[in-house]
């Protein structure tokens, strides 16, 4: 299964979810790859907590490859790498997960070819025959990424597997809109992926949206007046309607995840260790769990529908 994680927006949670779904995922025993495309900030190795690459490697990274500078994309097993010790200690019944990391220094691409698009799909269809589930993050907005995703999938050799597209935004207007636009608008999702070959009503039968950060449960903030909290649930209300006229309503949503006041201060993975130490809500891990399940559950997905 390819999972393809973008916004329309920077600062969505789209990595850190991402990052935390693939773990999720690697606990049911799952060989989980995650493959950083934010060519510009690849930064998926802080998540990790992997210090050696936390900005990304040095040369022979994704960027890299696709340029066709390296013969294969360097890899990191994050249970060996991580400087985290209760990372390290995944359990005996996880599965592997291997962070494909960016380029330091590295930089967007200007646009696409079709020898960088090959060796992405090159790139892809061997990751899909190693591991159950492959993570592509891609750059926010309408970027050579998300277009060049699009172009790799709609060829010959990867047209008939299974593919996700989580669009990621917060739960405010101005992130509605945006995540709206990234599918539905000009040069979004659907048109973009039409140009290049896909059937629009497939593709947007394989998006789904992730709301992140939503005031809800044990981290709702506390109203200090009544007033206040009577204008809070009348915001919520306001989200929700316009969530629906813009077609992210509830049956185009895979879920939600709650305010975290960890990940306010540091992105990072929320470990159940966290959760134990009282550090981090259980809602938030109850939440990714959750996300994860219904993220590879083909019947739950096309419930949604």
């Amino acid at each position: 299964m390819l999972i393809f994680s973008t916004s329309d927006k920077g600062g969505t949670g789209r990595s850190v979810t991402s990052c935390n779904l693939a773990y999720r995922l690697c606990l049911t025993g799952r060989n989980v790859a995650y493959v950083d495309f934010d060519f510009g900030s690849p930064t998926a190795g802080a998540l990790y907590e992997i210090s050696a690459v936390e900005r990304g490697v040095a040369d022979g990274g994704v960027h890299s490859y696709l340029l066709g500078e390296t013969g294969a994309a360097a890899r990191v097993d994050v249970g060996t790498a991580t400087d985290r010790p209760e990372l390290k200690r995944i359990g005996p019944r996880a599965g592997r997960l291997v962070l494909f990391p960016g380029d330091e220094g590295g930089a967007e691409f200007l646009t696409t070819s079709d020898a960088v698009v090959t060796r992405c799909a090159e790139l892809l269809v061997a990751l899909e025959q190693e591991f159950r589930v492959v993570f592509v993050d891609l750059s926010a907005g309408r970027s050579v990424a998300l277009e060049l995703a699009l172009q790799a999938t709609a060829l010959p050799q990867l047209r008939n597997r299974t593919t996700r597209w989580l669009i990621f935004h917060r739960w405010t207007r101005q992130h509605i809109l945006a995540a709206a636009g990234l599918v539905h608008g000009p040069h979004g999702l659907l048109e973009t992926g039409s140009v290049c070959g896909h059937d629009p009503a497939e593709l947007l039968g394989s998006t789904r949206y992730v709301r992140t950060a939503v005031p809800h449960g044990d981290s709702h903030p506390v109203a200090q007046r009544a007033a206040q909290a009577a204008w809070l649930q009348e915001q919520d209300v306001a989200l929700r309607r316009l969530a629906t006229a813009n077609r992210l309503g509830t049956t185009a949503v895979l879920g939600e995840t709650p305010m975290e006041p960890v990940l306010q201060w540091r992105e990072q993975l929320i470990l159940d260790s966290d959760v134990n130490a009282h550090i981090a809500n259980p809602g938030t891990a109850s939440a990714y769990t959750e996300l994860a399940h219904l993220l590879v559950d083909t019947a739950m997905w096309e419930r949604l529908q």
